[in-house]
């Protein structure tokens, strides 16, 4: 499957975005359309589930290294961030450290990047009261985003950096953003081309090995990368590279990374100082 294929059957019929994507599923996989949307649905209400329990509270992580961000955030009076970036903001950190102290989460599409697409469906749920079949169908694009990432380039931080995950992660968040307000696929192509854009080339360093730094902050961040390409995309703004060729970029960028900078921990700020003491300490404590 490829971006231009689906968006070209789109552009030939009057059939929605979203029932063209489980058809094209179906006749690669041969699942019923209605079976898929059922299994998507189901991952959706996880995820809506535990973005309501885990909204702002503290977690306790692994290592300790993470686990108050997000209560910090719900307890802080937003100086710039509007109600949607800041809800989204918020579920972001939480799902995230939920899954840094071993919670449920839906890795979508991977477990570092489990916090970018939630954000942005419980805060179309809480903030514009979204119905849930108008969020199924927004999650629906999403998935074709990362199931066009995988099957063309990775989805793998070890294979390809952190722009494999959390890069991927943003661009179906901002791909599902935008058919939610506009019902456009154009437009979705683009908001997702947008965001993997601004995340190329992100390295995966994580201190230590483990999923919390600086994971947990990237899936805020990513959060808002979706919601800002959304916006871009939906005033009109147009990716001048069309999101297959994005990807293929993607992929090359992460074959040229070096192994270090690829989840081994042992590249990027995983390898300052601080990182190392840190590191150290927690041995100490395991001991």
């Amino acid at each position: 499957m490829t971006f231009k294929h689906i968006l070209e059957m789109w552009k030939e019929t009057n059939i929605p975005f979203d029932e063209i994507i489980l058809t094209e599923e179906m006749v690669e996989t041969g699942m019923d359309p209605v079976i898929i949307k059922n299994n998507m649905k189901r991952l959706v209400e996880v995820m809506i589930t535990e973005a309501e329990k885990n909204y702002g509270k503290k977690h306790e992580s692994l290592t300790g290294l993470t686990g108050n961000n997000a209560s910090k955030l719900i307890n802080h009076n937003p100086k710039i961030l509007g109600e949607f970036n800041y809800v989204a903001t918020i579920t972001a950190l939480s799902t995230a450290e939920n899954n840094a102290s071993m919670g449920r989460i839906v890795a979508c599409p991977t477990a570092g990047s489990c916090g970018v697409v939630p954000a942005i469906l419980f805060a179309l749920k809480k903030v514009h009261n979204a119905k849930m079949e108008d969020i199924v169908s927004s999650f629906i694009i999403s998935g074709a985003i990362g199931n066009i990432i995988a099957k063309k380039s990775t989805i793998s931080g070890a294979a390809g950096g952190c722009q494999a995950e959390i890069g991927t992660a943003a661009a179906m968040a901002s791909a599902a953003l935008t058919y939610y307000f506009s019902k456009d696929a154009e437009k979705c192509g683009h908001a997702a081309s947008l965001a993997l854009k601004s995340l190329m080339g992100l390295v995966c360093d994580p201190v230590g090995g483990f999923v919390e730094i600086p994971c947990v902050k990237r899936n805020a961040s990513a959060a808002n990368v979706a919601i800002t390409t959304a916006e871009m995309a939906l005033a009109g703004i147009e990716s001048v590279i069309p999101f297959d060729e994005v990807v293929d970029a993607m992929y090359r960028v992460g074959k040229m990374m070096h192994e270090d900078l690829r989840e081994t921990g042992n590249g990027g700020i995983a390898t300052t100082p601080t990182a190392q003491k840190l590191v150290e300490d927690i041995k100490k404590r395991w001991k």
